[in-house]
C-alpha cells in the first residue's frame, strides 16, 4: 500500500503563495542546470557506505546539495544548518522534511567537506561540471583569457596561533595593500567559462602563473598589463601562441594624439572589450556567491573551495547557452 506523505501547514502555505522570491528562482535554476547524477557518481566511491554498527551516514546527494547551496549562498557550516531550519526554499532544495527528520548538522557538513578535500573531490566536481557543459556543445577550444583576482584573508591575530595566516601575503594594487590570496583563472574566449583555476598567495605575480592557466590548444591568449613579458618567460618558450597583452597604463597615457597613437589606442580598447569577459566569472563568485574573503586557513582548503565555486559559476554563466529559461537569477550577469 502506497503511503502518501502529508504536507505540513507551513509547506502548504509556502506552496500557495503568489510570488516567487529571488532565492527560490535562484535555487530553481541551480537545480535545473546542475548535473546531479554525474556528480553523485563521481563522489560515490569515496563516500562512507555505512556498513557495520553505528548510525548510517546521511545520503550522499543530500550532503552534496547542502554543500552546493552553502557555496552558492556564501554561508558558514553553522549558517547553512540554521538556514535549512529557517527557509522552506532551502529545505526543499536540500530535500529535508522537518516533520519526519532533522537537518544534517554543521559537524556532518564539516566532515563531508574534509572528505572532499582529502580526496581532491572538488577537482572532480569542477571537471564533471565542465564535462557536462562540453557534452552540451560548450567545448572550450577557442583562445584563452587569463586574469587573477585578489581574495582578502582575515588580518586579525586574535586566534590560537596569535598570527595571521602564514600562507597568505600582502599584495599591492594601485596605491593600496591587500592581505590574502589570488585566484588565477583561464577563461574560454568564446564562452567566458573557466577551464583552469590556480590559487596562490597574494604576493605571487600574475605573469608567473600564465603557463598554468592554459589548456594546451590555444592559439591566442589575452591578458592585461600584468602579463607584460609573458612570451619571454622560459616556461612559455617554443609555444605557438599569439600573446595579446595590454599596454601598461603609463605607456598608453603617454602616447601622442597623433594618427598612429589614436589607432593604437583604439586597438587597446578592442583588446580590453574582449578581455572583459573574464570579469563575469569573478562577478558570480564575488557578488552572487558572496565569496570576497577566504573562509578557511591555509591555501589547500581555500583552493579546494575555489574549484567548487568556479565550477558552479560556470553553470550560472552557461545558462545563456543552454537556453535555461526556467527562471532568471535576480543578480544576473
Amino acid at each position: 500500500m502506497l503511503i502518501m506523505k502529508q504536507s505540513s501547514f507551513a509547506e502548504a502555505e509556502f506552496a500557495s503563495k503568489k510570488r516567487l522570491t529571488r532565492r527560490e528562482r535562484f535555487l530553481a535554476e541551480i537545480e535545473a542546470i546542475t548535473p546531479w547524477a554525474a556528480l553523485v557518481a563521481a563522489l560515490l566511491p569515496y563516500y562512507p557506505k555505512g556498513e557495520g554498527r553505528g548510525r548510517p551516514p546521511v545520503g550522499l546527494e543530500r550532503m552534496l546539495r547542502m554543500y552546493i547551496v552553502q557555496q552558492c549562498l556564501g554561508l558558514s557550516d553553522e549558517g547553512i544548518e540554521d538556514a535549512i531550519y529557517d527557509s522552506q526554499s532551502i529545505r526543499g532544495f536540500v530535500g529535508v522534511d522537518l516533520t519526519h527528520e532533522s537537518a544534517p548538522d554543521a559537524t556532518t557538513l564539516l566532515k563531508f567537506r574534509r572528505l572532499l578535500e582529502q580526496h581532491n573531490l572538488t577537482r572532480r566536481i569542477f571537471d564533471e561540471i565542465n564535462g557536462h557543459l562540453a557534452s552540451k556543445g560548450l567545448v572550450m577550444r577557442e583562445g584563452t583569457i587569463v586574469d587573477a583576482t585578489l581574495i582578502a584573508a582575515p588580518p586579525s591575530t586574535k586566534n590560537r596561533d596569535k598570527e595571521r595566516d602564514p600562507e597568505m601575503h600582502q599584495s599591492k594594487k594601485g596605491n593600496d595593500w591587500h592581505f590574502g590570496m589570488k585566484a588565477h583563472v583561464g577563461v574560454d574566449m568564446a564562452t567566458g567559462l573557466v577551464h583552469t583555476v590556480v590559487g596562490t598567495a597574494g604576493n605571487v605575480t600574475d605573469v608567473t602563473q600564465a603557463h598554468a592557466l592554459l589548456h594546451g590548444g590555444e592559439k591566442v591568449v589575452l591578458g592585461d598589463a600584468g602579463y607584460q613579458g609573458v612570451a619571454k618567460r622560459p616556461e612559455n618558450a617554443g609555444k605557438a601562441i599569439d600573446w595579446c597583452t595590454a599596454m601598461r597604463p603609463s605607456a598608453r597615457k603617454a602616447m601622442k594624439t597623433s594618427t598612429p597613437g589614436s589607432a593604437l589606442d583604439k586597438f587597446e580598447q578592442v583588446k580590453a572589450s574582449l578581455r572583459a569577459k573574464v570579469e563575469h566569472c569573478f562577478h558570480v563568485v564575488k557578488c552572487l556567491f558572496k565569496h570576497r574573503k577566504t573562509r578557511y586557513r591555509g591555501l589547500a582548503k581555500n583552493n579546494a573551495q575555489l574549484l567548487s565555486l568556479f565550477g558552479l559559476a560556470n553553470l550560472v554563466l552557461a545558462r545563456r547557452y543552454l537556453g535555461a529559461a526556467h527562471t532568471q537569477v535576480a543578480s544576473a550577469v
